[in-house]
């Protein structure tokens, strides 16, 4: 005579356990690289943002024949017949300041996470 026992396949209690720490152990390795990753990005684009404008101030400064001490105001570089088609924005949240042609621009960003040219 045959005995025949009953055993239902699934996963223990344990095996989950297990699997859920391996979960959470990758994503604490995972996480902050995905934070840095996202400010070194930001901050790249920033500095992208600040050397087009450095580039549109020159180009303004070219065309209209301006001294050093000359400013450019934002509508003399931003606008769709202009040197730079929309005013740019810094991906980190500071404000871009375009200063003199003596100057680089900044970001207020700069001296807290080196948002800088």
């Amino acid at each position: 005579m045959k005995s025949t026992t009953n055993r239902k396949s699934g996963f223990t209690l344990v095996e989950i356990m297990i699997v859920v720490a391996i979960i959470g152990l990758l994503a604490a390795i995972a996480i902050p690289n995905f934070v840095k990753a996202r400010k070194t990005a930001q901050k790249n684009a920033c500095i992208n943002n600040l050397r087009q404008i450095d580039g549109a101030k020159e180009q303004w400064a070219l065309e209209n024949k301006a001294t050093t001490g000359a400013t450019p105001a934002e509508a003399d570089l931003y606008g769709t017949d202009k040197y730079i088609k929309q005013a740019p924005s810094c991906p980190g949240g500071g404000t871009y300041t375009i200063g003199n042609l003596a100057t680089k621009p900044t970001c207020s960003l700069g001296a807290t996470e080196d948002h800088t040219l």
